[in-house]
C-alpha cells in the first residue's frame, strides 16, 4: 500500500489516541485514582514528554543517526507521480489501522490493569512522537514542494520516494 508519509505518521497518532480512549476509562474505572501512583506518573509523564520533545528536536535536524531530514533527502522520483495522486485520495481512507489499533490497545490496557491505571495512557506518549515527526515531513514537504511516499518499494515498503507537489508544467 502507497501512502504519505506525514498521513502514516498521523495515522500512528489517530491509533494511538483511540487505543487511549478505550483503554485509560477501562483501567480506571477497574483500578481507580490512586493518589501515590498519581504522582509518580505524573513525574515519569512530564519526564517523557520533555525527552519526545527533545528527541522531536533531534530528528528535525540533520544529524546523520537520528536526524529525519538527511532520510527525506535520500528519498528517490517517482516515474510516474500522477499514478499515486488520485482525485480522491485523502487520509480518511488511510486513518483507521486495525492492527496498529490492537497493538497499542492491548498492552496499555494490560499495563493499566495489571500495574497503575497511568499506564494505560503510553500510547499518547507514542503519539508525540508521531506528531512531531509529521511535522518535520510536513514542513520540509512544504519547503522543498514535493510529496513524501511510504511503500513504492515492493521490496522495501519503509523506503521514501517522492513526487512533485503540483502537476508538471505543459
Amino acid at each position: 500500500m502507497v501512502i504519505r508519509y506525514v498521513h502514516h505518521q498521523l495515522m500512528g497518532v489517530a491509533m494511538a489516541w483511540c487505543a487511549c480512549v478505550v483503554s485509560a476509562p477501562v483501567a480506571f474505572g477497574v483500578r481507580g485514582l490512586s493518589a501515590a501512583g498519581g504522582e509518580v506518573a505524573l513525574i515519569v509523564g512530564m519526564g517523557s514528554v520533555i525527552g519526545s520533545v527533545f528527541f522531536g528536536m533531534l530528528a528535525a535536524s540533520r544529524l546523520k543517526w537520528v536526524g529525519e531530514i538527511s532520510v527525506f533527502e535520500e528519498a528517490v522520483a517517482l516515474n510516474d507521480p500522477e499514478a499515486l495522486r488520485p482525485a480522491e485520495y485523502s487520509l480518511r481512507h488511510h486513518l483507521p489501522n486495525k492492527g496498529l489499533f490492537f497493538v497499542l490497545l492491548v498492552p496499555s490496557l494490560a499495563t493499566g490493569l495489571a500495574l497503575t491505571p497511568w499506564l494505560s495512557l503510553i500510547p499518547l506518549w507514542l503519539s508525540l512522537d508521531w506528531l512531531i515527526r509529521a511535522g518535520v515531513a510536513a514542513r520540509w514537504e512544504k519547503k522543498n514542494a514535493v510529496l513524501l511516499w511510504r511503500g513504492q518499494v515492493p521490496n522495501s515498503p519503509w523506503e521514501l520516494s517522492y513526487s512533485p507537489l503540483g502537476p508538471p508544467p505543459p
